[in-house]
């Protein structure tokens, strides 16, 4: 498969390619990333290659990736080809003056405020899926929902998502839009890699269960997967230079992470691929998932991950990766494993049901019944 290929997103009819173009690395505000003229080569290139899922925020590079990346789907004239994604909530620091409580958070106030922004930097009329970025532990799930509905009715927004909450909050927003006939969310953006895998606990199933494709963020784990980083050497990339940092996404350099990177990269010698292809290829086939978002620096490291889903990774190498990388068993999910379950159901299966059990029966001809 390519990158042209696509999947409808979540419970809904829009189709997003599988790998989508992060574009976090737009500007060098934060002391990496990319320059105007390099990113717009980027861009490019994905276009070019058929993606047509891009995802920023209102606060990457302090704005300028939104400003950006409009630009290049206004001057490219693409608007109508391509899925924008942006998001909300983090604190709007250019605001300057006295601290501004309602500039941040997830309350319909702040929402309105950002999607304006968003709007404005983006030049364009609507955007096609608007997330909350992170859980504010304050605004209740049903005024973040209307917020979400009346935006898609005002044509501001078409689609709406989560990023980084908890799954019992997406869940009850989710049964709340359902219960009012409000707009509902399609997708949970979430951090998702073969270092990373605390989602299998829980937003794998409620994605499934409650219509939310899966959108992968940091599917390198910033690029430690990617092979510029070796255990015992320093590596010149965004972890050495946020290793300081209080940002738990950042600290990637643990004893079991450096046995993942060794393992992944005998899988890629074998394989002939890289071990960012291996590991974009990995995460890209989990269940649940429906986008990766990939991000680059140079055209050189874009060109490599668009490559990662046109081969297929041998099973023995993918049960060898799921091996060493799987999370540790912790309560109460033990309690859903084979030998436990076993007691519940007596020894019985439950996944007795044949293939396509609850899908529906087409009848034709005359008389069918």
């Amino acid at each position: 498969m390519s990158v042209d290929h696509y999947y409808t997103l979540g419970r809904s009819g829009l189709r997003v390619s599988r790998l989508a173009l992060g574009t976090m690395t737009f500007g060098t505000d934060w002391g990496w990333g990319s320059e105007e003229k390099e990113a717009w080569a980027i861009f490019d290139r994905y276009l070019e290659a058929g993606g047509n899922f891009l995802d920023t925020a209102d606060g990457y590079t302090g704005g300028n990736s939104e400003r950006m990346l409009g630009k290049f789907v206004r001057e490219s004239g693409t608007r109508d080809r391509m899925v924008i994604a942006s998001k909300f909530t983090f604190n709007d620091a250019s605001a300057g003056g006295r601290p501004n409580p309602n500039s941040g958070g997830n309350q319909r106030k702040n929402v309105l405020r950002a999607v304006e922004g968003s709007l404005k930097r983006l030049g364009t009329d609507y955007i096609d899926l608007y997330l909350l970025h992170a859980w504010d532990q304050v605004t209740p799930p049903e005024e973040v929902m209307r917020t979400f509905d009346d935006l898609v009715r005002s044509g501001k927004v078409r689609h709406a998502g989560f990023s980084n909450v908890p799954a019992w909050y997406a869940a009850r927003a989710q049964t709340l839009a359902e219960l009012r006939g409000w707009e509902p969310s399609v997708a949970l953006q979430l951090e998702y890699s073969l270092v990373e895998r605390n989602i299998e606990r829980e937003y794998t199933a409620l994605a499934q269960q409650l219509g939310m494709g899966i959108m992968v963020w940091s599917p390198l784990a910033s690029g430690l997967l990617s092979g510029k980083y070796k255990a015992g050497k320093d590596g010149a990339g965004r972890l050495q230079a946020m290793k300081d940092s209080a940002n738990p996404a950042f600290q990637k350099f643990t004893e079991r992470n450096w046995k993942i990177v060794a393992a992944l990269e005998q899988a890629a010698q074998q394989t002939g691929r890289s071990m960012a292809q291996v590991a974009l290829n990995w995460v890209a086939n989990r269940p649940g998932v429906a986008s990766v978002i990939v991000g680059a620096t140079k055209l050189s490291q874009l060109d490599d991950n668009l490559g990662a889903l046109d081969f297929q990774l041998p099973r023995e190498l993918a049960d060898r990766l799921d091996a060493v990388s799987a999370p540790e068993q912790q309560y109460p999910y033990y309690f859903f494993g084979a030998e436990l379950q076993g007691m519940v159901h007596g020894g019985a299966s439950v996944g007795d049901k044949p293939a396509g059990y609850h899908q529906p029966v087409r009848i034709s001809g005359a008389g069918a019944h």
